[in-house]
Formats: C-alpha cells, structure tokens, sequence
C-alpha cells in the first residue's frame, strides 16, 4: 500500500499538477514555490491550494528505544538498534475557498494513515472541524514528533494523551487585546481512537482546552526558542475529557490498556481526566510544564483507579548569536517527570530525568538530537526496585 503511495505522489503529482497547467492554465509557474510546509502548489486565482511534503527520522537508540513500562522491561529490553523511526507524508491546503482547508497525513513504516480533516477557517474566533486528527488536549502531544525540544515525549503523555480521535470541533482564538486573548478548542469525538471503524457503546467522548494567552500573544505549538524573544509570550492553559468505552489509554495504534486493566468489554471504563499547563518563552530560554489527573472507574468491579503524573521542561539556545546570522544553533534542554498509577499506593511511581542536546541545521526542518535518561522504576508494595540509562540519537529531516 505505501509503495502505491510513494508512487503517485513522486510521480503522478507532478504530472497532474503540470496537466492542469497546460489544460486549465490555473497553476501558472509562478503558483509552484516551496516553503515551510513543502511544496505548493497553488492555482491563478488562489482558490485551490496544495501543499506537498514530508519527513524522515533515523535513530539509534541503547540498550533499547521504549520507555520502560514494567519491572520485567529493565532487564528484558536490551536491544540496541537502528531504526528509521518516522517516515511521513503530508499533504495539505485548501479547496473552492482560501477558509476551506484539508490536511491528511500518512505514516509508511506502518502503512497507516495519521490524520485526515476539513477544516472551516473563515473566522478566527468560529471555527469547524471534522474528520481524525491529534486532539486538542495537552501541548506535549499536539506537538508534531518533528517540532519537539525533547527527542520524544515524555513517560506522562502514555497513561494520559487522547492521541488522535475521530469526530468534530469548534474552535478559535478570542483576542480583545492585553489579557483577554484565549483560544479554545470544545471536540465531541467517537472515542476509539485511531482508523475506529465502530464504537464500542452508544456513548461518546468528551474534551475541551482553554488556553489563556497571559502576555498578549500565544505560544505556537513547537518546541524551544529558535527565535530571539525581545518580549517574552507565556500561556496557560486548562483541559478536561470524559469518556465510556473498552478502553483506558490511546495511541498512535488506537485504543489499549494500561497496566493492570483487563481488555475487551465495551463500555467497562469510566474515565475523566483533566491537566493545568504553562509553556513560556523569553529570549533564548523556553519552558513548559503540564499536571495530569485522571479517574478510571471500573464499571464491572466498581472500583474506581485515581492516577496522577506531571513534567517540567526548559532549555536554552547556547549561541543566540547565530539566530540574526542564520547559521547552526545549539540548544541544551533538560526535563523531570513523575508518574504514579494508583494515587492509593504511595510507594508505587515511575521517573525520568532526561538531558538533551539538539543541532539546528535549519530550525526542527533539519536537525540532530543526542539525549541520555535515566528511568526510576518503584513497586515498594511487592518489594520492586528498579532503574536503568538510555542513550539515543537522532536525526531529524523534512522536506
């Protein structure tokens, strides 16, 4: 399937967009340009638009890659390996009207398809969307794999992210000036998770995000400080979420279990979950921190599961100087997080301090990142002690 593809984009792309050329004159030479988004495309009278690229991340990872999950993954995960981590697609713009946008996105390693959405943008403050994409729930996850300060995020986004749904929302960014500037985000989504066909039960899912832009201006969705901040921008932000289903976490393989919860009964759990998160950024430094609650009622036990996790981030740009000059920027960024699964035994948490040092070539577009963790594992209520290193690096290419 992804060799068909490929295929199509590399080499029928090319010959569709030159056939409307010459058979409708709507792509003139001067409408074939390339940017930050890739290759676009874009018609005489500037109702149709097509965005074109893609992104590569190669990685080399040791003793293993995935965070450490269990007890029993210290000693079992020991695979140093290379691997080609992501490879995507992404093809994006807009139809018949400039406010009249689409996006889609498609992994190749794992022949799935990310996201694919129309989205209504005629007004800042009222705006739709329908379709599958990364909800719009903490700032660690909406960030694209490419755009992030840390190599990969953090041992918090897997009990707690939404990952990415199937549904619709309303969205938009209420500017007054000074402090009254939000943006929100209100979703009503299946709850199944990704490529979700069916839901489990009759019930669906519930998010909202209110961001306050404090300063003025919001922080846009990307990691570090790749510009120099004269004025510093700062948010906070609120969001919450309540569903019914089978499941009680997500990912970019759809719905799953966290550890200890048994699978396959629709409509068994019962979560609401909510975090508090700060992101601020002033000359070469950045930060970002989130707090996450969330309750898992057992419908068939009836027992009710409280888990709570949180992380601070910060880094700063080491040469700031090269920013005006347009030449590589080094950034050292370290970050802290803490996970308890059950609130009710104390005892019982995962840890991780990461340090990592990132190579900016031409912003996230082109990048090297070398990161080094250290995992603390603690099941004191069955006497379980654990902890171990990791050392990856990556490099990060986009086009």
């Amino acid at each position: 399937m992804s060799y068909k593809i490929l295929l199509f984009f590399f080499v029928g792309l090319p010959h569709f967009a030159f056939a409307i050329q010459g058979e409708n004159d709507s792509i003139p030479q001067q409408g074939i340009s390339y940017g930050s988004r890739g290759f676009q495309f874009s018609s005489s009278d500037g109702k149709y638009q097509l965005n074109f690229g893609g992104r590569l991340q190669f990685r080399f990872a040791t003793p293993s890659d995935q965070d450490p999950i269990t007890y029993d993954d210290f000693y079992e995960q020991k695979q140093n390996l290379f691997k080609i981590n992501r490879a995507r697609l992404k093809v994006g713009g807009h139809a018949y009207q400039p406010w009249l946008k689409y996006y889609f996105e498609y992994e190749l390693g794992a022949s799935r398809l990310l996201d694919f959405r129309v989205m209504v943008e005629k007004w800042p403050w009222l705006s739709f969307k329908v379709g599958q994409w990364k909800s719009e729930y903490s700032r660690e996850r909406v960030i694209s794999s490419g755009n992030q300060q840390m190599m990969e995020r953090s041992i918090i986004n897997r009990p707690f992210t939404l990952d990415r749904q199937q549904g619709a929302s309303v969205y938009g960014r209420w500017d007054a000036g000074g402090l009254a500037d939000f943006n929100y985000h209100l979703m009503v989504l299946t709850g199944a998770g990704i490529g979700a066909r069916n839901n489990d039960d009759e019930k669906l899912m519930y998010s909202g995000r209110l961001q306050w832009n404090i300063l003025g201006e919001g922080v846009k969705m990307s990691g570090s400080a790749l510009t120099f901040y004269k004025t510093p921008v700062a948010s906070l932000a609120w969001a919450g979420a309540t569903n019914t289903s089978q499941y009680t976490r997500y990912s970019s393989q759809g719905g799953g279990q966290l550890v200890g919860f048994e699978e396959n009964t629709p409509g068994r759990y019962k979560m609401n979950q909510y975090l508090l998160e700060s992101t601020f950024k002033y000359r070469n430094f950045s930060w970002h921190s989130e707090f996450h609650r969330k309750n898992i009622l057992d419908n068939q036990l009836q027992e009710l599961t409280k888990l709570h996790g949180w992380f601070v981030q910060g880094g700063f740009i080491l040469n700031p100087q090269a920013i005006v000059k347009k030449k590589p920027l080094f950034e050292l960024a370290s970050r802290y997080a803490f996970y308890q699964p059950n609130s009710s035994l104390q005892m019982n948490s995962e840890e991780e301090i990461s340090l990592a040092f990132n190579c900016f070539f031409n912003g996230h577009l082109n990048k090297l990142t070398a990161d080094i963790t250290h995992f603390d594992f603690e099941e004191k209520s069955v006497n379980r002690v654990a902890s171990g290193w990791r050392f990856r690096i990556q490099y990060d290419f986009s086009f």
